[in-house]
């Protein structure tokens, strides 16, 4: 049955827009407010609106308003209505489908769940900050429009972020970049020597491992294990001063896979210990901005580390289609990164940055938005892995979008392969690992409607007892071993 909105909740949620000043008629205010909030996801997808006949009386228009809006809403794809089951909420195709087919593993049916992915829709004031920012523009275009270091407002926004957390941040030293991966990719191209070491810890993001490959670094792993324990500091030590790497890229915040957090006495410990051994970290906060529990997020490891690169982004924590990241760095690295950043692109779109820095401003009303999302499909999918999985283990993450999940023997190579068969995706612990291994674990974002993500541990669960059963091929030639991982985006 598809969850009913009562009239006085819709008109609660309409109520802003209608009372805002426009010359526009009523029905066409309140058809922009309405699919304003279906694109945001304030309205969800299968809900069901009040009827033509009892929305009126909350919102003081006339029935005649509320059918020429829902009409409206019907052309444009966003309403289907029914004999019996009324007018429900429903988002228009999209052609070509809303994840690219680079993206998109194959041969997935329209019902799979794929869970290769970390990324969330937009969340609720996208839309108008588009609109705000598009009122913006005009004043840009008559200008060339490139902008390699970043639109100004955007830069001094990012530098204000950085300064609250404690980290002084000039708009001068923010770099803006297509995504925190081109920023990796800039900062890597800058400080690597052809065939340098890099640190990596392992697990870690994947692109991130194939970006400094593909910067011609050579990664030095250091595998970490947040199942029990957060950052082996000691061991971090060792492979510092065994390696000969002068750069490491470190995911202190809320890290990816695992959604460990780095405690303040370790951020200053190991700054102690990069600035010892001469190494300069580039420091992913990508995902420092999703917290669920309510914690502070200590103050930023580049802190402690004055030479360090710091990269972000809005993709994790507002939405992946703006492609709007940074770097900041040091005064003294100043002129390289920007040497750096200028071999790549002229700069990210305009508009796409004026919306990122009206998003950034805005963002103690919006993020809450996403926190709540994660937070409830983070129970839910743990719910199901502790009725349907309960030897798979996992240690809660305090924030991020995944769970790292330990599986009680190898096999979550065997596991993705079996997992098709029950119409999932997933990547297989390798595919995270730097060094080789962690084929006992396995990553499962919690991004996805709870209809979805209600559906993932009975899935798994089939797909595991296959694994078990001997049913599914281990992932390997007996002949030749364990075979190299094929690196692929992964989300």
């Amino acid at each position: 049955m598809p969850r009913v909105l009562t009239a006085r909740a819709v008109a609660d949620l309409v109520a802003p827009a209608l009372a805002a000043e426009s010359s526009g008629p009523a029905y066409g205010r309140l058809t922009e407010a309405l699919r304003h909030l279906i694109a945001d996801g304030r309205l969800p997808e299968g809900s069901r609106l009040p009827s033509e006949r009892d929305l009126p009386g909350p919102l003081g228009l006339s029935r005649t308003t509320v059918t020429r809006a829902y009409t409206a809403l019907r052309a444009q794809g966003y309403l289907h209505t029914r004999r019996g089951s009324g007018s429900v909420v429903q988002v228009p195709d999209v052609p070509g489908g809303r994840i690219d087919h680079l993206l998109t593993p194959s041969a997935l049916s329209d019902g799979a769940i794929d869970l290769t992915c970390t990324a969330a829709g937009a969340p609720g004031g996208t839309s108008e900050a588009y609109g705000q920012a598009l009122e913006e523009l005009g004043a840009y275009l008559p200008g060339t429009g490139y902008y390699p270091g970043g639109v100004p407002v955007l830069r001094e926004v990012v530098a204000e972020r950085f300064t609250a957390r404690g980290l002084a941040t000039t708009p001068d030293q923010v770099i803006v970049a297509p995504g925190a991966l081109a920023g990796v990719a800039i900062a890597a191209r800058a400080l690597l020597a052809p065939r340098g070491r890099v640190l990596v810890e392992t697990p870690t993001y994947p692109n991130a491992i194939a970006t400094l490959e593909g910067a011609g670094a050579r990664t030095v792993a250091h595998p970490i294990e947040h199942a029990h324990d957060d950052w082996d500091v000691a061991g971090l030590g060792r492979t510092l001063r065994q390696s000969g790497a002068r750069v490491a890229y470190l995911i202190p915040d809320f890290h990816n896979p695992t959604g460990a957090l780095m405690p303040a006495g370790q951020r200053a410990e190991i700054g102690r210990m990069l600035r010892a051994a001469g190494v300069v970290p580039i420091i992913d906060e990508s995902i420092v901005d999703l917290p669920l529990d309510g914690q502070v997020v200590p103050e930023p490891l580049g802190r402690h580390v004055p030479d360090a690169i710091t990269v972000g982004s809005v993709s994790k924590s507002l939405w992946g289609g703006l492609r709007v990241g940074w770097l900041r760095v040091p005064r003294g690295r100043a002129a390289d990164m920007a040497a750096s950043r200028l071999k790549l692109d002229l700069g990210v779109p305009v508009l796409e940055q004026l919306v990122a820095a009206r998003m950034l401003q805005a963002a103690p009303e919006i993020l809450p938005q996403q926190q709540a999302r994660l937070r409830a499909g983070r129970d839910v999918l743990l719910a199901g892995l502790r009725e349907h999985l309960p030897d798979w283990r996992v240690r809660v993450p305090s924030g991020g979008m995944a769970l790292w999940c330990a599986l009680p023997r190898p096999g979550s190579t065997a596991l993705a392969t079996a997992a098709r068969a029950y119409d999932v995706a997933l990547a297989a612990g390798p595919n995270f690992a730097a060094g080789g291994g962690l084929d006992g674990w396995v990553r499962l974002p919690y991004v996805l409607g709870h209809d979805q993500l209600e559906q993932v541990a009975p899935r798994l669960a089939q797909a595991w007892a296959d694994v078990l059963a001997g049913r599914v091929s281990a992932g390997r030639d007996d002949r030749r071993g364990p075979q190299p991982v094929e690196r692929r985006i992964i989300a």
